[in-house]
């Protein structure tokens, strides 16, 4: 999924600033959080005409701190995405939730 180099760049941008000292999972849930309000706000007024670069960016930084969310917890995120995954495929089955956007425990 996401390159053994881009992880160490990653964690190299963040070493050589000292910035872990401030990023406890709590700091980086938050983080995640506002940058994802953020990213949100790209399609604020239109959900056709935005600006896909500045949304990228948007994305790029969710995902920069869900990975060192991931790092501080020492979990794997391609291992958390596929339990996840397995959870949702039995929450919603095909044969049940194809064309639908029904929670679970709705179908």
């Amino acid at each position: 999924m996401i390159k053994d180099e881009t992880l160490r760049r990653i964690k190299q941008f963040t070493e050589d600033r000292d910035w872990d000292q401030f990023h406890s999972p709590s700091n980086l849930a938050k983080s995640i959080v506002i940058e994802a309000g953020e990213l949100l706000e790209c399609f604020q007024w239109n959900d056709i005409e935005f600006d896909k670069e500045h949304a990228c960016e948007e994305i790029a930084d969710v995902m920069n701190y869900c990975l060192q969310l991931c790092d501080k917890l020492g979990v794997d995120p391609d291992e958390i995405i596929n339990r996840k995954c397995d959870q949702n495929e039995k929450k919603y089955p095909v044969e049940k939730a194809k064309g639908k956007a029904d929670k679970y425990t709705e179908l």
